[in-house]
């Protein structure tokens, strides 16, 4: 039966534990973060002398964390990488289920002030945009998606369901037309010239035409034909987050984009029409705006990306 010991002192026991909790997540980057934060953990179990895993423990160590004077955002990935190892050790039957229970309630470290939601800097975005492999489909498929959404700041299930035909010249630039977003509010998103030339390179070698622009890559490479999911579009952002270090999810691209518009002296009206915002149509009605395609919120990003 298990107790609150995770698993005897055998190296091969910890690795293949490990395994199993690399094995439940898809990103590679993820899988390399979740190996370092559960390696620093079973390091710091080890060297400290514990037997026992569970709340008190994790809880010590946390305090630990907090000591090191990590940033609150990585402390929580590592809280979150030792709780996936609880869960998947109880389900695996090295745990009791009580005590993965009790590790799941350790809080997080809480950030200071009033959330008002995450974002990255114009540095972050343009080292987030420049990760992924684009020798292979994934990273490809990766780049594009992420470029969409910081580029044209879309939600994950506009971006899932987007279209080939949806990709249009119109007032000769290239945007996203007639977007269904949240309410059933139908738009048109312009796009940077960078996200558009991110777009082809995927388009190009998944061979899409028609139907959902983005598709799901297996294991090996092979580019599926079926369209990409909501979760995978969040596995891969929180995925590239953790190689930058930040705690990110598609929604924060999406304020990542407000924020980089803003600060680019984009017209305020002219980002919640991008946004699609329910007071776009309040603001439309009563100062009777219109959309600048010319001099688009995309247009202010400031990014610089590499062809």
């Amino acid at each position: 039966m298990p107790s609150d010991v995770l698993v005897p002192c055998s190296s091969s026991v910890l690795e293949k534990i490990v395994s199993i909790v690399l094995n439940s997540v898809r990103s590679a980057q993820s899988q390399r973060a979740y190996r370092r934060a559960l390696l620093d953990f079973l390091v710091w179990h080890h060297q400290t002398g514990q037997e026992a895993v569970n709340k008190a423990v994790v809880q010590q160590y946390r305090a630990e964390l907090q000591k090191s004077g990590l940033a609150a955002s990585s402390i929580n990935l590592n809280l979150t990488a030792v709780r996936r190892l609880a869960a998947e050790a109880a389900d695996n039957g090295f745990l009791a289920p009580e005590l993965a229970a009790g590790i799941a309630r350790v809080k997080g470290e809480p950030a200071s002030g009033a959330r008002t939601g995450q974002w990255l800097s114009r540095i972050q975005t343009e080292q987030m945009l420049n990760l992924p492999d684009r020798k292979t489909n994934k990273g490809k498929r990766d780049r594009a998606a992420l470029a969409l959404l910081v580029g044209c700041g879309l939600r994950r299930n506009e971006l899932v369901n987007l279209r080939a035909d949806q990709v249009q010249q119109r007032d000769g630039r290239w945007v996203l037309a007639d977007l269904l977003g949240k309410g059933r509010r139908v738009r048109t998103v312009p796009m940077p010239s960078w996200a558009k030339v991110a777009l082809d390179d995927w388009t190009e070698a998944a061979g899409v035409t028609s139907g959902p622009i983005l598709r799901a890559v297996n294991k090996s490479d092979r580019i599926l034909n079926q369209p990409i999911t909501a979760q995978s579009v969040f596995n891969i952002v929180t995925g590239y987050g953790i190689d930058l270090k930040v705690a990110i999810t598609p929604h924060d691209l999406r304020r990542t984009f407000a924020k980089l518009a803003h600060n680019g002296h984009a017209a305020l009206e002219q980002i919640q029409l991008s946004l699609g915002h329910a007071s776009v149509l309040t603001t439309e009605r009563y100062l009777g705006i219109r959309q600048n395609l010319a001099d688009a919120p995309c247009d202010h990003l400031g990014l610089e990306v590499g062809a």
